[in-house]
């Protein structure tokens, strides 16, 4: 029955929104409002829907001349218009039977902020209050040139028109309710940059990757079929959010994507190496932007996980997903209490995240973006040798000796181990493995391991290992 229900609302809303019937005036997506930001030196998709056949024009306030499209025979139109480099305020008129003018729009960066409920997560949250200093942070959120938009939940069987939701200026009234983990980075470009930022909240508590997910990416590998053969997952349909709160907002131009999202996939961890990738090859291909810079953040350690290092295979999972094409990975093992599934220093993540966007995207040199990352081993002896990428001003260990270390012989009992620091790299050694095989390194779900490099970022939790997962049976979460 609620599925019969939410195609009824999809086919009433897509009727009375795309304009086709014969006296519909001209009009326009919630994405495309008052207070937009719009991604500077880009193509920009404008789009809307109209009576079909009519002629609409588009006219921007930087542009000597208007653009026309003739609406199609489902009243749909679609036109790009030329972004100049940052600027504004500007004003776009879209005109047919009808005039709409868009103002106060801000060129400069755009970014989607997705993922479940950490990234959710507001500056005055319920989950816990807020953010460490929410009240200063609060009062202190005067932005004018940082833009906020919040795609409202929505989660159904096909591909929206249109999502609800309207661009606001950034102040201690509008910030209150917009993603911790999204302002902070926002905040953290616009200093950092001086361009105008708006950022798109379109995440969801508790949610799974797959329900991000277009149709088209999970029919795409057999390995992701058994999705659709179960439902609902976490109360959520297969692609259900990828349908109400993306689609509706593709293909608005953005510089890239910010992801928050794992802990409900920790079970299925093994799986979420493929499905990662798959949702950012897919929304790429979607949007219609190429590679698009994709940023993540890793999940935090958190001890509710039980007493498989489920979490543990998910963090690799993610930092596999590295291999993807411009992509860049925030670790946030040090931030928070490991009984807290939702971090407060939500500050530090997305400051994280920014310095990889700063580096990657907006090509600072002078910007250490990661921790070190596990690269490569060598047995000597004993002994075992490891060396890290990002690791070039040399490791350290916060509070003393390194911890989280195991190691292991040929019959894949993992001891606690010894590891010093020798330059760029670590020895790691046990006196009761006298053969070493392998090593692990946080390789728990509620380690909080203390190597950082020289900038003061930490390591990525790893193993030099490919034994089998505990989640490597367990594909997806219903069966």
């Amino acid at each position: 029955m609620r599925r019969l229900e939410e195609t009824v609302i999809f086919v009433l809303s897509f009727f009375l929104l795309n304009g086709s019937n014969g006296n519909a005036d001209v009009t326009l997506p919630a994405i495309i409002g008052d207070n937009m930001v719009m991604q500077q030196q880009m193509a920009a998709p404008i789009w809307g829907w109209a009576k079909p056949g009519e002629i609409v024009k588009v006219k921007a306030s930087w542009q000597k001349s208007h653009a026309s499209i003739k609406a199609g025979s489902d009243g749909k139109w679609m036109l790009k218009i030329d972004i100049p480099q940052v600027g504004g305020p500007h004003t776009l008129t879209v005109s047919g039977k009808n005039s709409i003018t868009v103002s106060n729009i801000l060129i400069g960066e755009v970014w989607v902020c997705s993922g479940q409920s950490n990234m959710a997560m507001t500056v005055v949250s319920g989950y816990n209050k807020g953010v460490i200093n929410r009240d200063q942070e609060v009062a202190t959120a005067n932005y004018p040139q940082i833009r906020l938009f919040n795609v409202k939940y929505q989660d159904v069987l096909e591909p929206a028109p249109n999502c609800q939701g309207s661009w606001v200026v950034c102040s201690p009234a509008t910030v209150r309710s917009f993603s911790a983990t999204g302002y902070f980075f926002g905040r953290e470009i616009h200093k950092e940059t001086k361009l105008p930022v708006g950022l798109i909240n379109a995440s969801a508590g508790g949610s799974v990757i797959e329900t991000w997910c277009s149709k088209r990416v999970l029919e795409s590998d057999e390995d992701f079929l058994p999705i659709f053969s179960y439902g609902k997952g976490h109360h959520m349909n297969p692609s259900g959010l990828y349908n109400g709160m993306i689609a509706p907002i593709m293909p608005f131009a953005i510089r890239g994507v910010l992801w928050y999202q794992g802990e409900s996939n920790s079970v299925n961890a093994y799986a979420y190496r493929k499905m990662l990738p798959a949702l950012v090859k897919g929304w790429r291909k979607e949007w219609g932007q190429d590679i698009f810079p994709f940023y993540f953040a890793q999940i935090s350690p958190w001890s509710g996980y039980g007493d498989k290092p489920i979490s543990a295979e998910l963090r690799e999972a993610q930092s596999m997903s590295l291999s993807v094409p411009n992509t860049g990975m925030a670790v946030t093992t040090d931030i928070d209490d490991i009984n807290e599934i939702h971090p407060i220093n939500k500050q530090v993540v997305g400051e994280r995240l920014a310095l990889w966007a700063l580096a990657q995207t907006y090509n600072r040199k002078d910007v250490v973006f990661s921790g070190p990352l596990y690269k490569s081993m060598e047995i000597e002896g004993k002994k075992v040798r490891l060396h890290f990428d990002y690791a070039d001003g040399g490791l350290t260990a916060k509070g003393g000796k390194l911890t989280h270390f195991t190691i292991a012989g040929k019959d894949r009992n993992f001891l606690p181990a010894e590891a010093i620091i020798d330059g760029d790299t670590i020895i790691v050694s046990s006196k009761l493995v006298n053969e070493p095989t392998a090593v692990r390194f946080g390789w728990d779900n509620a380690a909080v391991p203390n190597l950082f490099n020289k900038a003061g970022l930490p390591a990525s939790p790893f193993r030099t290992d490919d034994w089998p997962c505990v989640t490597a049976d367990n594909n997806w979460r219903a069966k």
